[in-house]
């Protein structure tokens, strides 16, 4: 991991050294502190610094559905890598979508290598929900009683 001064980060950035210092107390950007107590800044977090300050992505059209023909999935987030993190056996992955914030997901370092996963490259979230749990509000009861009262499963016949 390469690591910068705040100076060198804010010619990279194109920013003043004082924006830095304060983006580095207001915990905007994180920093890796020296034996002396000084910051240094990590290359990743320039480059998602960078990524965070470019336009939206557009979508390319057939190229990104020829690779997803296939997939039954409806649930398709298109984005942009916005940042990687890897460590030990996961890593997390940040994606800029199309007209919305930004979706995380954690995969495993694996996947991520396998899918040569950089930052600026276009991906697409696949969402798939296994289970859908339902809830609504707890009514009083005036006895103490629960709120619903259990009901018995029919019985199977076999």
């Amino acid at each position: 991991m390469d690591l910068v001064t705040p100076r060198e980060a804010a010619h990279r950035l194109g920013v003043s050294y004082p924006t830095i210092k304060q983006w580095i107390y207001k915990g905007i950007l994180r920093t890796r502190p020296t034996a002396g107590g000084h910051h240094r800044i990590p290359d990743v977090e320039i480059e998602r610094l960078l990524a965070a300050s470019q336009p939206a992505p557009t979508v390319r059209g057939q190229a990104e559905n020829e690779a997803l023909v296939a997939i039954s999935g409806r649930n398709k987030l298109r984005g942009v890598v916005e940042e990687v993190r890897s460590e030990g056996l996961l890593s997390q992955i940040r994606l800029r979508l199309v007209g919305t914030p930004t979706l995380t997901a954690v995969i495993t370092r694996d996947a991520v290598d396998e899918l040569k996963l950089r930052r600026g490259d276009e991906a697409v979230a696949l969402v798939k929900a296994t289970e859908v749990m339902v809830a609504r509000g707890a009514r009083a009861s005036s006895a103490g009683a629960p709120a619903t009262t259990p009901r018995r499963s029919p019985r199977r016949r076999r």
